[in-house]
């Protein structure tokens, strides 16, 4: 029995998915705490987290490192890990790189693109495979729409059976027209995870630094739920102005001797002197 099986049944019954980002124990345990299914360790955390100009910069111990940092925070969560670019080229490759990132903590291992024989490989050693098609942060410069026209919906719709066939457990549509992400949802076995792809997906997926406010940028695809960057800058320049006036710390926020501990001390610098 796969530790996915409660998704699939989810699936199964009709009922949505919730899958957001973390990249580090506080967020993690403040999204179990809000009732998530799913946390994703994506290869965003590079973009996000680590100031990386791409998502192809993240590596396989930057992955491990953020995947524990979940696992520390939310250990009871079912947790998917992104393989970043490069680590599973091969099936050799990819059950490597997937043995790092269970051993760190992750449940399920995420790759991008269509290759079935991966899957197999993976699945067959006992892992479970989440895929991802339409946008390839790790393979595509340009971050757009995919899957517009006839013959590229067709492709990315034989990819997914594909996969289905292959063992993934779930499958990441990105920025995909909704008619297609809906087609392959209702299509393989797989719970569909989507992002900027329309409702008809079994679940959704955003990263937390988008839903939050904590990045300014803009997607189409995304809804600010909070302004945590507002409320962020708020309280560092708060902080900054009260230092510099003289104002923090206050006499509550410091320590101070017992009175006879302070005479004894008193008392050894000026024999010390």
């Amino acid at each position: 029995m796969s530790k996915a099986d409660p998704f699939l049944e989810k699936k199964r019954r009709g009922e949505k998915l919730v899958v957001v980002t973390a990249y580090d124990a506080p967020t993690a345990r403040i999204e179990a705490e809000a009732g998530v299914d799913i946390i994703l360790v994506g290869d965003s955390v590079g973009v996000n987290v680590l100031g990386y100009a791409h998502e192809r910069d993240v590596t396989l111990a930057d992955m491990a490192h953020h995947i524990a940092a979940v696992r520390r925070g939310a250990p009871q969560i079912y947790v998917i890990g992104d393989l970043p670019y490069a680590t599973y080229d091969t099936p050799e490759m990819a059950l490597a790189s997937a043995h790092v990132l269970r051993d760190a903590g992750a449940d399920c291992v995420k790759f991008e693109g269509a290759q079935p024989d991966v899957v197999a490989a993976l699945t067959a050693a006992g892992f479970d495979v989440c895929g991802h098609l339409g946008l390839e942060s790790q393979h595509q410069e340009i971050k757009r729409r995919q899957g517009k026209t006839a013959e590229a919906a067709a492709r990315l719709y034989d990819d997914a059976l594909a996969g289905d066939t292959a063992g993934q457990k779930f499958l990441v549509l990105e920025l995909l027209p909704s008619e297609l992400a809906g087609r392959i949802s209702r299509a393989v076995k797989a719970a569909t995870i989507g992002i900027g792809a329309g409702l008809e997906t079994d679940g959704q997926v955003l990263v937390v630094n988008d839903l939050a406010g904590v990045t300014t940028r803009e997607f189409k695809h995304n809804r600010r739920y909070g302004d945590i960057g507002a409320a962020l800058r708020g309280a560092v320049a708060a902080y900054a102005r009260d230092v510099r006036a003289g104002a923090f710390p206050g006499p509550e926020h410091a320590f101070q001797m017992a009175a006879d501990e302070r005479a004894a001390f008193e008392k050894w610098l000026q024999e010390r002197s």
